[in-house]
C-alpha cells in the first residue's frame, strides 16, 4: 500500500455511476476489475485520493460488496454528497444499507476537513451604536433543524495575542441556509446567528486599540469545537466593507479579508473634508491632526510619475489645509480606457505620510475631461478618499420605490453623448432597454420591475441581477457600455427592498458602486431550495393525493416557459367546446402570461404541486420535471404531446453514446408508464418516439395539436398574423426572415446555460436586405445570450414572443439548422433554408440523427453567412430548385396534416376521464 493518490479511469467511473442500471454479468464483471484496480493501488491510496463516499464505493467494489455498493450508489444519486453523521470523536458516514463496521477506519472515518464550518454573513448593520453581524453557521452533514442544543461562540483576536475578546452570539432561525447548503437532506434553518460587536470592547487603556481583529466563530461537533471564519456575501453590505466613524478620528471597518470577516479599528491622521471642482482644477480641502507638507497622488499599478502639490492653510481654523490640482494632463487617451485609480497621500513634515480618510461632509463629485472621461472623487469601501479617471458615466445620487416603480436620479459629466439605459442580466445577458436623456448634465429614469413590456403583455423581470447600465447610441453590443454607479457617500443607502405585488424586488449594489436591480424569485423561500422541494414532493404531495381529485386541467408546456404549442391547441380546444374543467396554467418565474379565465400557476409552487395531485387532466409536451418521483393517481389521465418530430437521437436511442444518462434512461419506463396518450406528430415519428421513450401504452397519431393552425379559417389567421408584426412593430411591406437555430451541446456558459452561436454576419445581411427585409432570431429556450442589433430597425429578438406558431404565420423565408421548427413549418409549404455550418461536427460528435438529413432536407444546405443572405435574397429561385425535395419532405413527414389534431386529442382525452 503506498497511499499515493491516483485518478480512476473515466470509463470505469462511468460503469460505477451506471452500475445499477447494469446486467448481472456486466454487475460481475466491473467488480472482477474494480477489485483489480484497487488491489493494485491499495487501501492508503484510496483513503488518500478520494472524498468520503467515493472512496467508500470503490472499497466495497474491491472487496465485493454488490449490494452495499448499490445502495450507497442509489443514496448518492438521491442525496449528492449528502449523508447523516454518527460519531463525535470517530464520526462517520451513517447511510442506509451499508455496514460501516467492518470497513477500515482510514476509509469510514470522517476527517476534520471533510466535515467543514460553513459560516456565511447574510447582513451587516450598524444598530444602537454596535456593530450586528447576522448570518448562519453549520458543519456539513450536520443537520440544524431548530435552536442548536449546544452553545457556540464568537470571539475577537489579534494576531500575536493570545487575549480574546468574547463576543454576544444569539441564535436565531436563518432559512438562507437551508438553501445556500444546496443539498436535499438536511434542515440546516436553527443555524442562524446574531453578533454584536460594541466598540467599547476595544478599548485599552488609551483608548480605542486600533489595528486588525480576526473574527471567529467556534461550533461544536463532530470533532469537537470547530473554529474558522465568517464569509463575506457577494453583494450589498455583507459583501464589501463596512465603515463606521467611531469619533476623534477613529474608524471602525468590518471588511473581507482572505475569504473571511476582519474588524480594523483606525485613527486617521487627515481627511478629506471636502472637494470641489472649478477654474480648470480640483480643489481639496483637508484636516489633519499634524502638519502636512504636501499631497501626492499616486497612480495605483504605477506606469506614470507620482504627482506633488503644495498644501496651505485653509479657512476653518488651525488643522485646515487646501491644495489645487489642475485638470490638465489628467485625462488617459480614449474614452474607453480602463478606470485609473489615483491614491492621495498625505505627506506630513515628521517624514510620515498617510491615505486621508473620507471626512462625513465629503461630498464625491464628478467632472468632465474631454474625449469621454471624467475625474471623479470618491469614497472607497474601507472609507479612505480617492480620485478616479475614468469614463463618464451616470451617478445616481437618489434612489426611490414610488409607487412600485424605481426612480433614479443623478448626474452625468458627459450629457452631450447620446445613450440609451440598458438593464443586462447578470446570468442570462439579455436586455431590457429604456430611454434615457441627461439635459443640463442631470437625468431621472423611472423603471416598472412588475411590469415590463413583452409583446402586448407586461411581465415582470426575470429572477436573478439585472444590471444597470448605458449605452452609447448605434452600438450592436455590450463592449462599450458604462455602468451606473451610486454615488459613493450613499452607499449605507442600499440595499433598497420593494415587497412588489407578485415578487419582491431589491436595489442593490457589487463591486462596490455598481447598481443592479435584484428581482427575487416568485417561489416563497419555503418551497425554494432541494431540501423544501423534496418536502413538497414526498409530504406534501403525498398528502395532496389523499384528497378527491377535482375537474381541472393542468397543462405542462417547456415547464412553464409560455403559453403556447399544442398545450395551448388543446386549451382552446376545450374552451370552444364549453367543457366545464377549470383551467390552471404552469408559468416559471412569472414570464408565461395565459389568458382571461384561466389560473396560472407557479412552477415547482406548493400549488403547482397541490394541482399535479389533485388534477384529474394533465397535457404536458415534456417530461422534464416529472421524474421517477411522480406517479399518476387512480382515475387520473395524463397526455403527452412532446414537442418535434426528432431529428436528433434522443432518450434510449442515445444509448451506447458519450451522450447517454444510462441512469435517465433507466427511468424511461417509469416515466412514460404514467402517461395515457401519447401524441404523435406523424408516421416517422411514431415508432421513433415510442422506442427513445420506451412508451407501451396508447399512441395517438393525430399530428400535433399546435399545427391546427396551418388549416385555420383564412381570416383567423390573417388576424393573428396583422396582430403579430403589430406586436414585434415589423413595418409595412417588409419580408420577414425567421432565424430558429438550435443549440450546440459544446456552446455553453455553464450548466444548462448555453451561448449564442451566432454565425450570420448581421451588418453584412442588413446591407444587403435591410430595404425590404426584416430579420426576427428566435433562441433556443436554453441559450441566454443578448441577440446584437436587435431593437435597431432590421433585426429583431423574439426569443420571448410567446408562441412561435404565430411567428410561422408572418414568415415569408425560415432559416433554421437541425431544429424540429422546420418539420411544423412544413405544413405552410414556404421556402426554408439550412444554416449548417458545422454539419459534420453536430452529426457525428454531437447528436447523430435518425435519417440522413442532407439528402433529405426540405432546402438547402448552406455553410456561409454571405451564401445565406444571397438565397436569401434569391429565395423564389432556391425554392423552385427544391420544389421537388420538398413536396416529397412534406409527404414523408407531414402525415395526418388535416387540421382536426386538437379535436381528436381531446376527444380521447375526455373519454379517459369518463366523459
Amino acid at each position: 500500500m503506498t497511499g499515493t493518490p491516483f485518478e480512476i479511469p473515466d470509463e470505469l467511473r462511468r460503469r460505477m455511476r451506471y452500475l445499477p442500471e447494469a446486467g448481472p454479468a456486466e454487475r460481475e464483471a466491473f467488480i472482477a476489475e474494480a477489485r483489480a484496480f484497487t488491489e493494485e493501488h491499495g487501501t492508503a491510496a484510496l483513503a488518500a485520493g478520494l472524498g468520503p463516499v467515493t472512496r467508500l464505493k470503490w472499497f466495497l467494489a474491491g472487496a465485493g460488496r454488490t449490494e452495499e455498493l448499490l445502495a450507497l450508489i442509489r443514496h448518492d444519486r438521491e442525496f449528492p454528497s449528502a449523508y447523516r453523521i454518527k460519531g463525535l470523536r470517530r464520526p462517520r458516514p451513517d447511510i442506509p444499507g451499508v455496514d460501516l463496521s467492518s470497513v477500515p477506519a482510514e476509509i469510514a472515518v470522517l476527517r476534520k476537513d471533510e466535515i467543514p464550518l460553513r459560516a456565511k454573513a447574510t447582513s451587516i448593520d450598524w444598530e444602537d451604536g454596535a456593530l450586528r453581524i447576522r448570518g448562519y453557521a453549520f458543519l456539513r452533514n450536520v443537520a440544524v433543524p431548530g435552536r442548536p442544543r449546544l452553545p457556540r461562540f464568537a470571539w475577537l483576536s489579534q494576531p500575536g495575542e493570545r487575549r480574546r475578546i468574547r463576543l454576544p452570539l444569539r441564535a436565531r432561525t436563518e432559512p438562507q441556509a437551508t438553501l445556500d447548503s444546496r443539498q436535499p437532506l438536511h434542515c440546516f434553518d436553527g443555524s442562524g446567528f446574531e453578533i454584536t460587536v460594541d466598540p467599547a470592547r476595544l478599548r485599552g487603556e488609551g483608548g480605542l486599540r486600533t489595528g486588525n481583529w480576526t473574527l471567529t466563530l467556534g461550533v461544536p461537533g463532530p470533532h469537537l469545537l470547530r473554529r474558522g471564519g465568517i464569509a463575506p456575501g457577494q453583494v450589498g453590505r455583507e459583501g464589501h466593507p463596512f465603515t463606521r466613524d467611531l469619533g476623534d478620528g477613529y474608524q471602525l471597518v468590518c471588511e473581507p479579508s482572505k475569504g473571511r470577516l476582519r474588524i480594523t479599528v483606525r485613527r486617521c491622521a487627515a481627511r478629506v473634508e471636502a472637494a470641489e471642482f472649478g477654474g480648470g482644477a480640483l480643489r481639496l480641502e483637508l484636516s489633519a491632526r499634524k502638519e502636512p507638507e504636501l499631497l501626492r497622488v499616486v497612480c495605483e499599478g504605477g506606469g506614470e510619475p507620482d504627482r506633488e502639490y503644495p498644501l496651505a492653510a485653509a479657512d476653518g481654523g488651525p488643522g485646515r489645509w487646501s491644495a489645487e490640482l489642475p485638470l490638465d494632463g489628467m485625462a488617459a487617451p480614449g474614452a474607453d480606457a480602463a478606470t485609473r485609480h489615483l491614491r492621495p497621500i498625505v505627506v506630513f513634515a515628521d517624514g510620515t505620510e498617510e491615505r486621508p480618510a473620507a471626512g462625513p461632509s465629503l461630498v464625491p463629485a464628478e467632472r468632465a475631461l474631454g474625449s469621454g472621461r471624467e475625474l471623479a472623487v470618491v469614497v472607497t469601501g474601507t472609507g479612505l478618499a480617492n480620485l478616479a479617471e475614468r469614463t463618464a458615466g451616470p451617478v445616481v445620487d437618489s434612489a426611490e420605490w414610488s409607487g412600485g416603480d424605481l426612480v433614479l436620479s443623478g448626474s452625468y459629466s458627459d450629457p452631450g453623448r447620446p445613450m440609451g439605459l440598458v438593464l443586462r442580466h447578470g446570468e442570462r445577458f439579455e436586455e431590457v432597454r429604456l430611454p434615457f436623456e441627461a439635459p443640463g448634465g442631470r437625468f431621472t429614469v423611472r423603471i416598472a420591475p412588475e411590469r415590463i413590456p413583452s409583446f402586448g403583455d407586461e411581465v415582470p423581470l426575470r429572477k436573478g441581477r439585472w444590471y444597470l447600465r448605458v449605452r452609447p447610441e448605434g452600438e450592436r453590443g455590450a463592449d462599450r457600455d458604462v455602468p451606473l454607479r451610486i454615488r459613493t457617500d450613499l452607499l449605507d443607502g442600499v440595499p433598497k427592498p420593494l415587497p412588489g405585488v407578485h415578487r419582491a424586488f431589491r436595489l442593490d449594489r457589487r463591486f462596490h458602486d455598481l447598481l443592479f436591480i435584484a428581482s427575487e424569485k416568485p417561489l416563497p423561500i419555503d418551497a425554494q431550495g432541494p431540501y423544501r422541494q423534496r418536502l413538497l414532493r414526498e409530504e406534501f404531495t403525498a398528502a395532496a393525493k389523499r384528497e378527491p381529485l377535482r375537474e381541472a386541467v393542468l397543462y405542462n408546456n417547456f415547464g412553464g416557459r409560455q403559453y403556447s404549442d399544442s398545450p395551448r391547441a388543446v386549451h382552446e380546444e376545450l374552451v370552444r367546446r364549453g367543457v366545464e374543467v377549470e383551467h390552471l396554467w404552469t408559468v416559471a418565474d412569472q414570464q408565461a402570461v395565459p389568458p382571461e379565465g384561466v389560473r396560472a400557476v407557479e412552477w415547482k409552487s406548493r400549488e403547482w404541486y397541490e394541482a399535479l395531485a389533485r388534477s384529474r387532466y394533465i397535457v404536458t409536451n415534456t417530461n422534464g420535471g416529472f421524474g421517477e418521483w411522480f406517479a399518476k393517481r387512480e382515475g387520473q389521465v395524463v397526455v403527452q404531446t412532446w414537442h418535434g418530430t426528432p431529428l436528433k437521437r434522443i432518450g434510449a436511442d442515445l444509448r451506447g453514446t458519450v451522450k447517454a444518462n444510462e441512469a435517465y434512461i433507466a427511468s424511461l419506463p417509469h416515466q412514460s408508464r404514467q402517461w395515457d396518450v401519447f401524441v404523435s406528430p406523424n408516421t416517422f415519428a411514431t415508432p421513433v418516439l415510442k422506442n427513445a421513450f420506451a412508451y407501451e401504452g396508447e399512441m395517438l397519431e393525430s399530428g400535433y395539436p399546435r399545427n391546427d393552425l396551418f388549416h385555420a379559417p383564412e381570416e383567423e389567421r390573417r388576424a393573428r398574423a396583422e396582430r403579430t408584426r403589430r406586436l414585434i412593430g415589423i413595418p409595412e411591406g417588409r419580408r420577414v426572415v425567421l432565424y430558429a437555430p438550435t443549440l450546440r451541446d459544446d456552446q455553453r456558459h455553464s450548466g444548462k446555460r448555453f451561448k449564442l452561436d451566432l454565425r450570420v454576419d448581421l451588418e453584412a445581411a442588413e446591407k444587403e436586405l435591410g430595404a425590404d427585409h426584416v430579420l426576427l432570431v428566435r433562441k433556443h429556450g436554453r441559450v441566454v445570450d443578448s441577440v446584437p442589433g436587435a431593437g435597431e430597425g432590421f433585426v429583431f429578438d423574439v426569443s420571448a414572443y410567446p408562441d412561435i406558431a404565430d411567428l410561422f404565420l408572418i414568415t415569408d423565408v425560415l432559416v433554421t439548422d437541425y431544429s424540429s421548427s422546420f418539420f411544423d413549418f412544413a405544413h405552410s409549404g414556404r421556402p426554408m433554408l439550412f444554416f449548417t455550418y458545422d454539419l459534420e461536427h453536430y452529426r457525428d460528435t454531437l447528436r447523430g440523427f435518425y435519417f440522413d438529413f442532407a439528402e433529405r432536407a426540405p432546402g438547402p444546405l448552406i455553410r456561409t453567412s454571405e451564401e445565406l443572405v444571397r438565397s436569401i435574397r434569391d429565395i423564389d429561385a432556391v425554392a423552385e430548385e427544391h420544389r421537388e425535395r420538398y413536396a416529397a419532405f412534406v409527404r414523408d413527414f407531414c402525415d395526418p396534416s388535416h387540421g382536426r389534431a386538437a379535436a381528436e386529442v381531446v376527444d380521447r382525452m375526455l373519454e379517459l376521464g369518463g366523459r
